[in-house]
């Protein structure tokens, strides 16, 4: 122990309860917040209290000792040590409960209490759920699904566990909290960053399968031994890799039979796990096959979920059942929730702060149950990957768990935060400047498939040049709406986005600016940042990376030379079938369907039928012995159910499946191939090459065919979709033709020595010969 101290003779003079809170509160607002009102409500039932900590954080948070009748140095993270200091100071002065709020706490508590014969949890239980991969066996040893976890000693061991496992995983500290050091991990290649995520390197640490599904918490309290639901929380958390909250709804707006099996699945394993007394705060996850536990505390939420019980369920006075529990005084339950609150953390842009807007207007707002904001001015935002990164949050009353949703989210994003780039080492001599277009382009002819025609898209260009305007790097990007693609928006992202780069430059030879590109784009996607203005904004850096390389783009990420790139024909719906042999892509899903597959009866090479998801069960039943009897060589996205497209798979032997529609991740890539047997990737919805490239590795390791695929699109970005064509089963890269007065060919050659993004050079006419670059 650090110091240690008792309490003075006669500091608790009278009979009076006495109150033993171990741990006191840390030094973040919301764990001062707790400790005060557990303090409070310990008061109002004449508890007399004494708070224990860390001498440096009993300073730090003066208002915790300000409502305690004494407070006493004792390091509470030696939790034999501070339960024999009890045994002594007890001697002066017996106590009569023995609590703590916080999670580093718990430990401490459970063996306080024992010690002194107290109510408590038993020592070996707490110690039980604190140790992540302990909880998950016992669990697992009672029947309860669990996702298959391994403790770790180094990265050799990590390498090995993936290597004979399927992912994706979740690397996470055997014993932590605040989402701290928790890594989402596609694949081998991510493990590194992952362990240098982790709060201490030398530790052994966990990794474990990730479970898809909405996450929810359970809220709780224990009365004669036995649990409690007060509340279901959801939770909204940011895009992996991290797993940071970054909102909560209180009560969770589940169905009844959902609810029900929570709080059933629950409260069971907090039986098995040996736990009794206090609070309790389980996470899990609600997946297609049930609930899924996650990490089990003896605690209460974080997260202002203290503050959002008492608002959902009125009279709630949550520490006071505990303390009543333990003096046996039969407290009462309130009635289940009657109102609903949320809260919300603002996620604004890294940065030096320069100045915030909307503040003043949220705090004021008479639905507001708790609003802060931690920094100022000149304060340095950082990229938020836990708890500790937070710089604010607002917390809101409201009916309806939708209307208190819906509300923290709009004053959460009303606050506007100014921010600057801080600069960092230079890595080029040259910083870039940025500019960015955007200007509507019509299309050549309108391209109509199966839930909408599209006749124009915004052209958006993005610049990184010298101060003497000579261009370093490039990207251009087509943006439809049709898709949810706003031009200005996206324009708009990708020059934030661009400029915070262009400050944030790589090591200086350039080397390793791949890597340190694919960080920060990955780390723009967990804060929010979209798809579209992601590839742009790589594009163009890449297209930097390359010329100053000197080398293409395929040859700097290490890709085979996609050479020749042979062209699919797609024919949108209403369009005539065209005989100039290439490979056919129909796009199917109108009212037509039936006479387009008869027309094409006897066509000569492969098909493909792009359905866009136009079938339903009645579509695919009457068109069924049409598709058979064409066989053709890919289907996509025959349907939008994954049970009919599972029936059209098994129906269609000699078809490959391809999924198309909503694919935008490696999880989505990896699914879609266990779904259907192949997927179609989009740089415009992944992202870039980069994400494109993982999703195409993961399928290749499934077996799944890779489909290569575009929307409507400028030539160079589709050059640049083609850097991948040496990976794929498929190519079907003729966006640009609705796009540009380029002609229209079977195929086309990328000039693939030429640094930077190559351009598309097509053939001439009259034979082989190569024309001048488009």
């Amino acid at each position: 122990m650090a110091a240690e101290s008792s309490p003075a003779a006669g500091a608790f003079a009278g009979q009076e309860p006495h109150l033993l809170l171990i741990g006191g509160g840390g030094a973040m607002t919301l764990s001062v917040d707790v400790a005060v009102e557990a303090l409070e409500q310990a008061r109002r039932r004449g508890l007399r209290t004494l708070v224990v900590n860390q001498e440096a954080t009993l300073a730090a948070t003066p208002a915790v000792g300000e409502r305690a009748d004494a407070v006493s140095a004792v390091d509470f993270t030696d939790a034999a040590g501070t339960a024999d200091w009890a045994l002594r100071a007890a001697q002066d002065q017996p106590f009569d409960i023995v609590f703590g709020v916080r999670e580093m706490a718990q430990q401490a508590v459970a063996e306080t209490a024992a010690a002194l014969g107290l109510p408590g949890n038993p020592p070996e239980a707490v110690r039980r759920v604190r140790t992540k991969d302990a909880c998950r066996a016992a669990l697992t040893a009672a029947g309860f699904p669990q996702p298959s976890v391994a403790v770790c000693a180094d990265e050799k061991e990590a390498r090995a566990l993936l290597a004979r496992s399927r992912g994706p995983w979740v690397v996470k500290p055997r014993d932590g909290a605040d989402s701290a050091g928790v890594r989402k991990v596609n694949q081998a290649g991510e493990l590194p960053s992952a362990l240098a995520n982790l709060p201490d390197a030398a530790a052994p640490f966990i990794v474990e399968e990730f479970v898809e599904g909405a996450e929810f918490s359970v809220e709780g309290v224990f009365l004669d031994g036995r649990p409690h639901v007060l509340a279901v929380t959801a939770k909204q958390k940011l895009s992996p890799p991290y797993f940071v909250e970054i909102g909560h709804v209180l009560p969770a707006p589940v169905a009844d039979d959902s609810r029900k099996e929570i709080e059933e699945q629950v409260c069971a394993a907090l039986t098995v796990l040996g736990l009794r007394r206090g609070l309790f705060h389980v996470e899990l996850w609600l997946t297609g096959d049930g609930v899924v536990l996650g990490e089990v505390h003896a605690r209460i939420g974080g997260g202002w979920i203290h503050r959002m019980l008492p608002h959902a369920l009125p009279g709630l006075e949550l520490y006071g059942l505990v303390y009543d529990d333990a003096l046996g005084r039969s407290p009462e339950l309130p009635a289940g929730p009657v109102r609903a609150a949320a809260s919300r953390y603002f996620a604004p842009p890294p940065g030096r702060l320069v100045a915030v807007d909307g503040w003043e207007e949220v705090r004021r707002h008479p639905a507001v149950l708790h609003a802060e904001l931690l920094v100022s001015p000149g304060d340095v935002i950082t990229h938020y990957r836990s708890g500790e990164d937070r710089v604010g949050a607002v917390v809101v009353g409201a009916d309806t768990a939708e209307e208190a949703a819906s509300l923290a989210r709009r004053l959460a994003d009303s606050v506007r935060f100014v921010t600057e780039p801080v600069p960092g080492p230079a890595s080029y001599d040259t910083v870039p400047e940025v500019s960015v277009t955007v200007r509507a382009h019509p299309l050549t002819h309108p391209f109509q498939i199966s839930h909408m025609t599209i006749r124009s898209v915004d052209l958006v260009r993005l610049l990184l040049a010298d101060a003497d305007g000579e261009v370093l790097g490039e990207g251009e990007i087509a943006a439809d709406l049709g898709y949810g693609q706003d031009g200005p928006a996206i324009a708009a992202e990708a020059e934030r986005l661009a400029r915070a780069l262009a400050s944030d430059t790589p090591p200086p030879d350039g080397r390793d600016e791949v890597t340190w590109l694919a960080r920060r784009l990955a780390e723009a996607a967990e804060a929010g940042a979209g798809a579209p203005a992601r590839m742009l904004v790589e594009m163009a850096f890449l297209d930097r990376a390359a010329r100053l390389a000197g080398l293409p783009v395929w040859q700097l990420l290490g890709l085979p030379d996609p050479g020749r790139i042979e062209l699919l024909h797609t024919v949108p719906i209403g369009e005539e079938i065209p005989d100039d042999g290439r490979p056919l892509k129909i796009k199917l899903g109108g009212s037509d369907d039936a006479d387009v597959l008869r027309s094409l009866a006897g066509t000569p090479g492969p098909l493909i039928l792009d359905v866009n998801r136009g079938w339903d069960q009645a579509g695919w039943e009457r068109l069924r012995p049409l598709v058979e009897a064409l066989a053709p060589a890919v289907l996509e996205d025959p349907a939008q159910e994954p049970e009919l497209v599972a029936e059209i798979r098994a129906a269609l032997p000699g078809t490959r499946i391809v999924l198309d529609e909503g694919i935008a991740s490696l999880r989505d890539a990896e699914q879609a191939v266990r779904t259907a047997g192949g997927v179609n990737v989009k740089l415009m919805r992944f992202g870039g090459l980069l994400p494109a490239l993982a999703a195409f590795g993961r399928a290749a390791e499934l077996g799944g065919v890779r489909m290569l695929g575009c929307f409507l699109e400028p030539p160079r970005a589709i050059a640049y979709a083609a850097q991948l064509a040496g990976l794929c089963d498929w190519t079907d890269l003729d966006g640009h033709f609705w796009v540009s007065d380029d002609p229209v060919v079977g195929g086309y050659r990328l000039e693939s020595g030429a640094p930077g993004i190559p351009r598309i050079r097509y053939p001439e006419p009259a034979g082989d010969r190569e024309g001048s670059p488009s």
